[in-house]
This record gives structure tokens, sequence and C-alpha cells, in this order.
């Protein structure tokens, strides 16, 4: 169970974490952008060719650096690795956007893409750093269970929850990245730009636990209840997210 106590004052920010704070805000606002292209330009929201790319993998991008750089802060972590992990994993998620964004210019699919040798080159590109993406967040979530993370009321177990469940959206990615490749390498390229739909939303909902539930622990610290009620609130969202995920990986269970 948490340990009671007050939340510290926020620290000033390190020269990374302002970089991935404006890397962020930038992805935000490229996502944003793009869906002012599709009011413009229109075409279809869904499939392997769509202005949904750009839009939703620059605000999720964005959204996941943000929260990943203030997250990790409550991580018992030296300031120089922290720093330095981030300062990666803010580069990957720049060269995925960029990946992404320019196929859907060029409008051809942006995963899984073989027809031509830079098609290929780039969805080599976005897998690769995909695996790199892996990579930083499994560390992440490690150094979140191998000590104790720090912050007020309900925030250990938030950081931890959060991270526990974005294991589960690296799992669903890899197995859409995998999917996906087995099926292109046999010949069937139309088939694998749509095998990944079942596995999107437990993907999604899964990736965004570490952002929402350690939110819900900051909220929770400006108010005047009690430490025990902020516990039980926790469990409780922490039991509701999981409970979301175990839906969704169900539902992805029976269409995949």
């Amino acid at each position: 169970m948490d340990l009671s106590h007050p939340c510290p004052a926020e620290p000033r920010l390190t020269p990374a974490e302002r970089l991935c704070h404006t890397t962020g805000a930038v992805l935000i606002a490229s996502g944003l952008v793009h869906v002012v292209v599709f009011a413009v330009d229109g075409g279809p929201w869904d499939g392997p060719v769509s202005w949904r790319k750009p839009v939703t993998f620059g605000l999720s991008f964005g959204l996941t650096l943000m929260a990943l750089t203030w997250v990790t802060s409550y991580l018992r972590v030296g300031t120089r690795l922290r720093g330095v992990l981030l300062v990666v994993f803010a580069a990957d998620c720049v060269l995925e956007v960029a990946g992404i964004t320019l196929q859907a210019w060029r409008k051809v699919p942006s995963h899984l893409d073989m027809e031509t040798g830079f098609d290929t080159a780039v969805s080599l590109s976005l897998a690769v750093g995909g695996g790199v993406l892996v990579v930083l967040l499994t560390a992440f979530a490690v150094l979140s269970f191998r000590t104790r993370p720090s912050g007020c009321t309900g925030m250990p177990l938030a950081v931890r929850a959060g991270f526990a469940l974005l294991l589960v959206a690296l799992a669903s990615g890899a197995a859409m990245i995998a999917r996906g490749v087995a099926l292109t390498r046999g010949g069937h390229q139309e088939a694998a730009y749509h095998s990944t739909a079942a596995l999107k939303p437990l993907h999604g909902v899964s990736l965004h636990a570490v952002l929402v539930l350690p939110a819900l622990a900051w909220l929770m610290s400006r108010t005047a209840w009690r430490d025990r009620t902020k516990e039980r609130v926790m469990y409780g969202a922490v039991a509701a997210y999981t409970l979301a995920v175990l839906a969704a990986g169900a539902r992805a269970a029976v269409t995949y």
C-alpha cells in the first residue's frame, strides 16, 4: 500500500526535459495541422493510405513523449541516464512521425510497404524505430519496479500500473508488426494492411495508461481528500483501467 505523504514541489525542468516537452508539443501541432489537411483534402479516414495516420500518430507520440518525460521524473534513476534515455526516445518519436507523415503526403502506406526500394527503406526504418521504442519503454518499466517510485499518495501505484499496462501496448504493437510482416513476405500485401485492425483498440487503450493514472494521482493531490480515500480511488482506477484493457484484449482475441 502506498505510504502517505504530500506531493513535493515540482522541480525545474532539466535541458533534456525541456527538449522533450518542446518536441512533444511540435508533434502534437503536426497532428492538429493534418486535421486541417484532412478537412481540406478529404479522402478516406480508415485504411493504409489516409490522413488519419499523421493525425493520430502525431497526437499520440506527442502526448506519450510529454507524459513519459513527466512520469519518469518519479523514477529513482540518475538524472544523466534518464536524460539520455529521454532524448533518444524523443528522437525516435520524431523518426516515427516523420516517416508516417512523409508517406501520407506521398499517398502510399507507411507500414509494411515493400513496393519500391524507398518504401521498403521507410518501412524498415519505422520497424527499427519501433524496436527502439520497445527497448526504451521496457527499460523505464523495469526501473519503476526495481525501486519504488517517488511522489504523493497514489503516485507510486499509478506509475507502476501505468508502466505495467504500457507493456501490454508494446506486446500488441509487436504482434501487429510481426503478423503484418509475415503476411507481406507471404505475398498477401493487402491482407497485411488490414491485419492490424483487431489489435488497435487494445494497443491504444493500454498505451495511455501511463498518462491517465499518474494524472489522476496528481489531480487528487490538489484535493483535501484523506490519504486513505486517495489510495482507494487509485486502486479503483487501476482496477477499472485494467478491466478496460482486458475487455479490449478479449475483443482482439475473438477477432484477431
